[in-house]
């Protein structure tokens, strides 16, 4: 990295929901920064002062364009770049295997292009072990040496879309070099963006780092989601159970329970340790049984709605359900690993008539059946016969909509009374 009075030029590779407000954040902080991403559309939205982002504001993406923010789809722009962090998808295999040839085309392009002296930085969640064993020989390949030549490192994303509580340079951000003067380098570059850096020991610590995280919230989702079941069958309401126990000062920690995970971390990453440890021979019996009990959250879902029917003396198949919220949590539009994905394809194969309200997400696709977001209105309502709310989002009036409705399963505890016909999980 340069020093001095030369301003830093630093590269983001994939502008997502990670990449962009990084890219951004480098600009903010005085860097001349250059965001890289494959995908023409995107770039010529982001060429156009537009966001694609949930969290990013189209005033943003101009401001940053005003300040020399270049998006582009051409590496060739980073051969004289001090840094790069690369920020791309990371999804499972069919099999439930680490996909990571995201990771590797960005590393064997940046490889082409990248000058001596530059830090590499992988922010995308990996198993432990894969900076390393990935990024580290790729970009040694053309004959530089990693510490010397290039320095590579692990810096885990934190990014929680939707939330506005902290803002991304106020999350303190873990790091770990795969030497320490890959550590150092890549801390130089990090600590003029961020309010603190968290050095660990190796990228290997680091990346073990964001699987606990997230592999510590889907075991205690798990928990509270076999909890939400037992509950259902005392006829005990669970979110009251969750309320009286957090009033304890010390020892508890509340999690809630949900139709089922979602989004690009929970659902995924235990799966990358769990994976990894395999290879270990280690069992991951935690995890696994935590996995299972969350991807039964649909079918419990769908068993619930089929006794509620059933007691109106209706069946699902002669039935008609809105569905409300298919975005995987409140105040975004993203559906990756939603449970509606599943809690609607269940719902269709018993032959029941769906339809679905969401105000951020217009389309919704489950199995090559493409459904239209329908508007919250008397009428639409008085059509249904039951209402299955999966995603509290904030700009929903839920009071109105429970009391234009009989029948409500509610999922996310989104409506604050107890009348009769509203279930609650």
């Amino acid at each position: 990295m340069q020093t001095g009075d030369d301003t830093p030029r630093v590269g983001v590779v994939g502008l997502g929901y990670v990449g962009l407000p990084l890219a951004l954040a480098f600009t903010q902080a005085g860097y001349e920064v250059v965001g890289v991403d494959i995908d023409e559309d995107r770039v010529e939205t982001l060429r156009n002062g537009q966001s694609y982002v949930t969290d990013v504001s189209d005033e943003e993406v101009a401001t940053a364009l005003t300040e020399g923010f270049i998006p582009t789809t051409e590496y060739e722009t980073l051969s004289d770049a001090d840094g790069v962090s690369i920020c791309v998808p990371t999804p499972l295999k069919k099999t439930g295997q680490p996909n990571l040839s995201y990771v590797a085309d960005a590393t064997e392009r940046l490889a082409e292009v990248l000058p001596d002296g530059c830090t590499v930085i992988l922010e995308s969640t990996v198993y432990p072990g894969a900076t390393e064993d990935l990024v580290a020989p790729t970009l040694s390949e053309n004959g530089k040496t990693v510490g010397e030549d290039v320095y590579v490192a692990f810096s885990p994303e934190r990014i929680d879309p939707g939330r506005t509580d902290y803002a991304l340079t106020e999350i303190p951000k873990v790091l770990g070099g795969v030497t320490p003067s890959c550590g150092d380098h890549a801390m130089a570059l990090y600590e003029g963006v961020f309010d603190e850096v968290v050095r660990v020991e190796s990228s290997t610590e680091a990346e073990l780092v964001k699987l606990l995280e997230n592999t510590f919230r889907a075991v205690n989702i798990g928990l509270i989601n076999e909890i939400a079941m037992i509950a259902n069958e005392l006829e005990v309401d669970v979110w009251q159970v969750v309320e009286a126990a957090s009033t304890k000062p010390y020892g508890f920690m509340p999690f809630y329970p949900g139709p089922g995970l979602g989004g690009h971390c929970i659902p995924i990453d235990p799966l990358y340790l769990s994976w990894k440890a395999g290879q270990q021979g280690i069992e991951t019996r935690f995890i696994d049984l935590a996995d299972r009990v969350n991807r039964e959250m649909p079918v419990h879902v769908v068993r619930r709605v089929n006794e509620l029917l059933n007691e109106e003396g209706l069946a699902v198949s002669q039935s008609s359900i809105l569905v409300v919220g298919v975005a995987y949590k409140a105040g975004v539009s993203d559906v990756r690993e939603s449970p509606a994905y599943d809690v609607i394809g269940l719902l269709d194969e018993r032959g029941a008539e769906i339809a679905y309200h969401d105000p951020y997400v217009p389309e919704f696709e489950v199995e090559d059946k493409r459904y239209e977001s329908v508007e919250l209105t008397e009428k639409n309502l008085g059509n249904v016969d039951a209402v299955l709310v999966l995603t509290d989002h904030d700009v929903i009036d839920f009071e109105w909509l429970s009391r234009r409705t009989d029948l409500i399963l509610d999922t996310r505890d989104a409506i604050d009374n107890d009348q009769p016909h509203i279930n609650k999980l």
